[in-house]
């Protein structure tokens, strides 16, 4: 297996992390992650163990890590598989790179051999955000004696479906001919989960130049800030309905994921995204991010898509979790600004019908999809409620 080798990562500059908050490498054997963290409070208080998103890092709860360790917890966010500066995954090209090494069970594993290495045997919760939810969703589901509760910020979870499930039709999928209905529309649009499930998306997303341009873009359409944020309910998962998407979600056709973003990127957005991205991800910020996917490419991230959007690798990998609840207390947390309560139908429905101490959902002011980076103080409160209420 290739992987991103040690040295090169000890070699890295320091993050400019707010005070209160360290970063470390947690090392590994041969066939397990070298973890890449960042920690708050003090070892030994109730564990909080935080999972990113995409195209996110540890670095993403900067914001809110040092609120929730001033609440009594210790809190901990690593760069997941594939992400930043974690090393030890397979690093090969599209074409080569095992995709079983980035299976939703191993995220998961990846969390439960962490949390072995820190010393803990139960953890108070586990945080995801964006596709970092699907993993805290699996530890949720599947080690209710390890973790204690969960909160989801943003990407819902609707259960594993049974095999007799997936035979009957159902108004919550999409037709198996969506992608040509998607393409056959009057502006031909194709969904961004396929689309990241390519070969071409990570070349055409990860040359360094002007990745910190393309970033600020891609943040700005996704958070509470644009000019034109019109969110509407997908009453069925067809074409039609779906073209209601922001271009983030439902790309142009022929367009990748730069040229998407800069489409969008009109001069009048440019002009609001420069007057009001400071508030929350400030110049120094972005050029972490930058800095970071311009080392290291995008394909350790689309990885994740790609198993997702395999149908045969995912069921292989969810079988015996089929049908299941998560039956510890679950917290939904979203911004209001976030299209991503509106990507499925009934969404917060069907994540009460998955989880049975469902709360929520929290709509979270003045925050998109990067709430917990938009609105920290206000996520920390929901959070810590949460915590000591249940």
């Amino acid at each position: 297996m290739a992987s991103l080798s040690s040295p090169h990562v000890s070699a890295l500059p320091l993050l400019p992390l707010p005070l209160g908050l360290q970063e470390r490498q947690v090392p590994g054997g041969p066939s397990t992650l070298s973890y890449h963290l960042i920690e708050a409070g003090i070892p030994g208080s109730p564990l909080l163990i935080l999972l990113h998103g995409f195209p996110e890092l540890a670095y993403s709860w900067r914001k809110l890590m040092p609120l929730l360790a001033e609440a009594g917890y210790y809190v901990i966010a690593y760069d997941q598989r594939g992400f930043g500066r974690t090393t030890n995954w397979d690093t090969r090209p599209f074409h080569d790179v095992d995709l079983s090494t980035f299976t939703q069970t191993t995220l998961r594993n990846d969390v439960i051999t962490l949390v072995e290495r820190l010393g803990y045997h139960q953890i108070e919760c586990v945080i995801g955000h964006d596709f970092g939810c699907v993993p805290a969703h699996l530890c949720a589901l599947s080690r209710p004696d390890m973790f204690k509760k969960a909160v989801i910020m943003g990407h819902p979870f609707f259960g594993i479906p049974t095999p007799e499930e997936k035979s009957r039709p159902s108004p919550f999928d999409p037709p198996s001919t969506l992608q040509e209905d998607l393409a056959k529309l009057p502006q031909p649009k194709k969904h961004y989960r396929q689309y990241y499930s390519t070969a071409s998306a990570s070349p055409e997303m990860s040359p360094p130049s002007g990745m910190k341009e393309f970033l600020a873009g891609y943040f700005h359409l996704k958070s509470a800030d644009p000019l034109y944020n019109d969110l509407q309910p997908i009453t069925s998962m067809t074409a039609p309905e779906l073209n209601k998407l922001p271009s983030y979600y439902l790309m142009p056709l022929h367009l990748g994921t730069r040229d998407t973003v800069f489409q969008s990127m009109t001069e009048e957005e440019t002009s609001n995204l420069h007057q009001k991205q400071p508030r929350w991800l400030s110049d120094s910020d972005l050029q972490v991010y930058a800095d970071e996917w311009s080392r290291t490419g995008f394909q350790g991230g689309l990885n994740w898509y790609r198993v997702a959007t395999n149908a045969e690798l995912m069921r292989e990998d969810l079988q015996g979790l089929e049908g299941k609840k998560i039956e510890i207390p679950c917290l939904y947390v979203v911004g209001t600004k976030d299209w991503i309560l509106h990507l499925n139908v009934n969404t917060v429905e069907r994540m009460k019908s998955a989880c049975s101490r469902f709360e929520g959902p929290v709509m979270v002011e003045g925050a998109g999809h990067w709430v917990q980076q938009e609105q920290p103080e206000k996520v920390a409160e929901e959070v810590v409620r949460f915590l000591r209420a249940t």
